[in-house]
């Protein structure tokens, strides 16, 4: 067979050609890995970029809030006075409140305990179907008295004994020169003796126990320290000398009300007592009866003979010359540093918000 001269050159420069064109296996993995790299290196220059222009746009530049509270120091004086105007006006406003106290001990039942107690320990339990208390439980009467005296019931009852309905709710300040209560003449007319305050129905102009009651309770303060046991009651008002009158009163009222309590019981104990020895067969029993009967009269001897039944004045109730509040001077000065603070939140406030609107009408 006879070979072509010509299609055999062809044939080797078509050879050569495919020959350049052929790229191995390891070049084209190495392109590859390095085009990967410079993607990702770019890919984080961009978000170290984005980062730090971020951290740029966020950080406080104290340089720049003193010049916005510097820029804004007329509105910061001026928001500062007023406040300054108005807190002084508020203190001023506020009647002085005087605080008159009393410290108090358990009153001891040495009288007729010991009777009792020994009465307690043989006859507890006939006594108790008689319905009868030979005291021999140790029950904290002082404990009792200071319930009772903050009770509502109590209260309301001692509002009315008083006439304490006007000056708990309509008294508005005191005059020391004349030591006379103002009343607010917008709540009670005195020439007319008739409550002329402006209420939305159900209420109606004169106040109820129930709300006398509720502001009584905020003027009073009982405590008892426990290691102790010594009471310390404390009563605010607008007059010294009727919060030490007031406190007097429920002293002297409390002891009395326990006093009638117990001066109840034991009479009825004793009603009792001799109504069943007219029926009573046994004779041991009769003497148990007398007894019990004897007890309880000596009960009711030393109701009558203590003045002080339950809480005994170590410390009486005096007229306080000092007010205890309100604080003028703190008033003024939280009131001036308030208004410090806000009108420099507000100067800040309105220039951030200032340099964000330029920034945005510049792009």
């Amino acid at each position: 067979m006879s070979n072509n001269p010509d299609n055999s050159v062809k044939n080797n420069q078509t050879d050569g050609t495919n020959e350049k064109n052929k790229v191995s296996p390891d070049n084209v993995n190495t392109g590859d890995a390095s085009f990967t790299n410079a993607n990702l290196l770019q890919q984080q220059m961009l978000f170290a970029q984005m980062q730090q222009n971020q951290s740029k746009n966020d950080e406080i530049n104290l340089g720049e809030l003193w010049k916005a509270v510097w820029a804004g120091k007329l509105t910061i004086i001026l928001i500062s006075f007023v406040f300054a105007v108005a807190s002084i006006y508020f203190a001023l406003s506020k009647p002085n409140i005087y605080k008159a106290s009393a410290i108090l001990a358990p009153a001891s039942n040495e009288g007729g305990a010991g009777g009792l107690s020994a009465l307690a320990g043989q006859f507890g339990g006939l006594a108790s179907m008689a319905g009868i208390n030979l005291g021999g439980g140790k029950s904290d009467k002082t404990g009792l008295a200071l319930e009772i005296l903050k009770s509502r019931s109590f209260i309301e009852g001692f509002i009315i004994k008083h006439d304490l309905l006007v000056p708990i709710m309509a008294g508005d300040s005191w005059d020391m020169a004349t030591d006379t209560l103002i009343i607010n003449n917008e709540l009670y007319d005195q020439a007319n003796n008739k409550w002329v305050r402006k209420v939305t129905p159900p209420k109606k102009p004169e106040p109820s126990l129930w709300q006398a009651f509720v502001v009584f309770s905020n003027l009073l303060n009982v405590s008892q320290d426990k290691s102790t046991t010594m009471v310390t009651i404390e009563l605010e008002y607008l007059s010294p000398a009727m919060a030490q009158q007031w406190l007097s009163w429920l002293i002297a009222d409390v002891n009395e009300f326990m006093r009638g309590q117990d001066q109840k019981e034991a009479q009825d104990s004793i009603n009792y007592l001799t109504e069943q020895l007219k029926i009573i067969q046994v004779s041991s029993m009769e003497a148990v009866f007398y007894q019990l009967i004897e007890e309880q009269t000596k009960n009711m001897m030393l109701t009558k003979v203590k003045a002080e039944y339950v809480l005994k004045t170590i410390d009486p109730a005096q007229v306080p010359e000092i007010k205890a509040k309100p604080n003028r001077a703190l008033i003024v000065v939280l009131g001036t540093v308030l208004g410090g603070l806000l009108s420099v939140i507000f100067v800040l406030i309105r220039y951030f918000a200032t340099k964000g609107s330029n920034n945005g009408s510049n792009k």
